[in-house]
């Protein structure tokens, strides 16, 4: 327990700690995608883990999947986003802008434009989403053009230098839980015949173009990605190849130095055991439904450099202060995760309370 407690330097960046939180939905921004009054104070109550990871925020319009979901790519947006920043540094903490496209994990109701989803082919995920009257069948989304595809590239460049002028310190793409890059992965819904689709070097090529783009345009230490190998929600399946994609992509992205690779894993322990191989920078690691005892068990192991928590850090501000302490969890409310106001948000109490 006590290694997960020593500094680590991430990037350009040296954390107090080896904690992460990890990336949440919260769907309580503004329509236009500027981050809701109260997100200061949210994330600002949370800086005592090493680094927040925001919740995924959209590179642009074709990039939005849920209602209320925050942007990084209008003036607004980096107005909205300072405000955000600077209350977590003020409180010494380190906070990374994750950029989200969700692909065709998108209902028009949900967008500024209204328009059909875009994605690597029209391949429609088989789920319903949640859209201002009530629950919808995803509808079959446009195929990127290749031309299209580039232009998307420059999104994400776009999007990460307004995190940098908004005050982040850096960025984390995400590349996980069926959204745009990963879906680029998945033979399921990427049926492209273009330099995008069909081998292994094809398919990891939107991901690595993505990240190349990032690096050159805030620099490689302030850039990150997030990974959810051999995940299988809303229709993905990497196929047999899976596993050798991801070797492929992690030692692609390895050339980059980037500042952490960070992966939600479900899967494969010896695949896992091979990204820690491939990979020579920080490596995050978030177990879903970690129990509390195995806290800092990856890190003092040396299987990984930082490990990421979600609902624990969400229902506990001091989410550190209580596990250094050995002191009792809040319990998550689920009905207030996703939209609302305070409650559920930034009412959840601290120790000191």
């Amino acid at each position: 327990m006590n290694s997960i407690f020593t500094p680590v330097r991430l990037g350009r960046t040296t954390l107090p700690n080896r904690l992460v939180m990890a990336p949440m939905t919260r769907s309580r921004a503004a329509f236009d995608g500027t981050p809701g009054e109260l997100a200061a104070e949210y994330y600002a109550q949370r800086a005592g883990v090493g680094l927040i990871v925001t919740e995924g925020t959209q590179p642009s319009d074709d990039g939005q999947g849920y209602l209320t979901t925050p942007g990084i790519y209008t003036p607004a947006h980096v107005a909205g986003w300072r405000k955000i920043t600077s209350a977590v540094h003020d409180k010494g903490g380190h906070i990374f802008i994750q950029l989200m496209h969700a692909g065709r994990m998108s209902h028009p109701d949900n967008t500024p434009h209204h328009r059909q989803s875009v994605a690597p082919s029209a391949i429609a995920p088989g789920t319903g989403m949640f859209t201002a009257i009530g629950m919808q069948d995803i509808p079959t989304p446009r195929p990127l053009t290749t031309e299209e595809v580039r232009q998307t590239v420059a999104d994400f460049r776009h999007a990460a230098r307004s995190a940098i002028e908004a005050g982040a310190d850096g960025v984390e793409i995400h590349g996980a839980n069926a959204y745009l890059v990963q879906q680029f992965f998945a033979p399921s819904a990427n049926t492209r015949t273009d330099q995008y689709g069909g081998s292994i070097e094809n398919r990891a090529r939107f991901a690595v173009e993505v990240a190349a783009a990032i690096a050159e345009e805030i620099g490689a230490d302030r850039t990150s990605i997030r990974l959810s190998p051999g995940t299988t929600i809303w229709g993905i399946d990497e196929g047999a190849e899976g596993p050798d994609l991801y070797r492929y992509l992690i030692a692609e992205l390895d050339k980059l130095g980037l500042a952490y690779v960070h992966i939600m894993h479900q899967g494969s322990e010896p695949l896992l055991a091979d990204i820690r191989k491939l990979w020579h920078k920080s490596l995050i690691l978030n177990r879903p439904g970690r129990p509390r005892d195995q806290i800092g068990a990856d890190v003092a192991s040396g299987l990984v450099d930082l490990e990421a928590y979600g609902q624990m850090v969400l229902a506990n501000p001091d989410f550190a202060v209580r596990l250094k302490a050995n002191a009792a969890m809040n319990e998550a409310d689920h009905n207030t995760y996703f939209g609302g106001t305070a409650r559920g948000y930034i009412d959840y109490p601290a120790l000191s309370a």
